[in-house]
């Protein structure tokens, strides 16, 4: 399956700051890549925002993520995939129970940092299970 996956983005990441909790129906994800001059004042001015997501309408939890890739030799993975992964030089993660709320974030707040048009998308939650969840489904398909 690898070779058939396109525009691959994978990015290893240190958690700079998170904000809220819980697991929401919706997650908004935006990669940003500040010029190095702006990057300190872009980080607080992200921080800012993302701090008073929690306290939003529609909205339960704001991170930020920086990409800290460590240099390793290439895995059999990515070779598969021809070595070709894009990475994201920051990442911002929003969750929230109203997807609306979440485009409205990169339409309002976010856009006006200038990050907003930055490549975003939003994603909705199909399904979770815990890992007692895990255990009783082994056990049904074991009778």
């Amino acid at each position: 399956m690898m070779p058939h996956h396109r525009n691959v983005v994978r990015s290893q990441c240190r958690v700079i700051d998170s904000y809220g909790g819980g697991i929401a129906g919706s997650l908004l994800t935006v990669r940003v890549s500040p010029e190095a001059s702006q990057a300190d004042a872009t980080c607080r001015a992200l921080l800012e925002v993302l701090r008073q997501v929690p306290n939003e309408i529609g909205l339960t939890s704001a991170h930020l993520l920086r990409t800290e890739t460590p240099q390793l030799a290439q895995t059999k993975e990515q070779k598969i995939r021809g070595g070709k992964d894009a990475v994201a030089d920051w990442i911002v993660i929003v969750s929230g129970y109203d997807a609306r709320a979440l485009e409205d974030l990169t339409s309002g707040k976010l856009a006006l940092l200038g990050v907003g048009s930055a490549q975003h998308d939003i994603y909705r939650l199909s399904y979770a299970a815990t890992p007692r969840d895990l255990q009783l489904n082994r056990q049904l398909q074991q009778q």
